[in-house]
């Protein structure tokens, strides 16, 4: 096992111990609450992504990779025909399973960079999971995704710009260059994890070189997503 296995094993490890708490972030709660001003902006800037996702229409067979706790997966269930969601994390899929107990919903524990799919999906969407993806690994993730779609499938995904009211106070950011993040638990507990930031244009650059006709965009302070189709092979 090499530096860049062990760095993944400990991510995983992170995310499996944060399950209980991972909605916190979302919802702006405890050491995520950053003012009223700020978790307002949050709402708005959420719900931007949200309208943009509902105006995808991801229909059909749809597949979210890193569902997490589901708070994407229930917004997908809504639209999708058949819905696979899959995560490494079982303590993560065990609130997911709760929270989205439709039955047109498929849950799988898996680990992303291990899983291969077995069958084909007409849409993908992955909500903070590519910022954890290491950029040695960023092209194979890619092309897995190719490879989990349709001809002419469809991608949406979203997630973090680098903004220091995003995540917790006594969170350690990346420096300038780097692609780690120190995360703590609520307890103090310490992990080290990958955090990326992307800039749009430079993406949607990588993605035309993947064959992916795609558009990335921002909301201002917080997000950042898009959406593409596959191109020629």
């Amino acid at each position: 096992m090499d530096d860049l296995d062990d760095l993944l094993a400990e991510q995983s490890r992170y995310y499996r111990d944060r399950a209980p708490e991972y909605d916190d972030w979302w919802l702006r709660r405890g050491r995520y609450d950053r003012g009223e001003e700020s978790n307002e902006r949050w709402a708005a800037e959420g719900a931007q992504v949200q309208a943009a996702l509902e105006a995808f229409d991801p229909a059909g067979d749809v597949l979210e990779l890193a569902c997490g706790t589901g708070l994407w997966t229930r917004h997908l269930a809504s639209s999708a025909g058949r819905l696979t969601a899959i995560d490494g994390s079982p303590e993560a899929l065990a609130i997911a399973r709760a929270r989205v107990p439709n039955e047109n919903v498929t849950f799988q524990q898996a680990d992303i960079f291990t899983w291969e799919p077995t069958e084909s999906y007409d849409v993908c969407f992955f909500g903070f999971w590519l910022s954890h993806v290491p950029h040695a690994r960023l092209d194979a993730f890619w092309r897995k995704v190719r490879r989990a779609l349709e001809p002419g499938g469809r991608v949406f995904f979203v997630d973090s710009l680098r903004s220091e009211m995003a995540s917790a106070a006594d969170h350690t950011w990346p420096g300038e260059g780097e692609e780690t993040m120190l995360r703590r638990l609520a307890d103090g507990r310490e992990y080290l994890m990958v955090k990326r930031f992307d800039e749009p244009a430079e993406l949607e650059r990588r993605l035309g070189e993947m064959g992916f006709r795609a558009s990335v965009r921002t909301t201002g302070e917080f997000f950042i997503y898009g959406e593409g189709a596959v191109g020629a092979r």
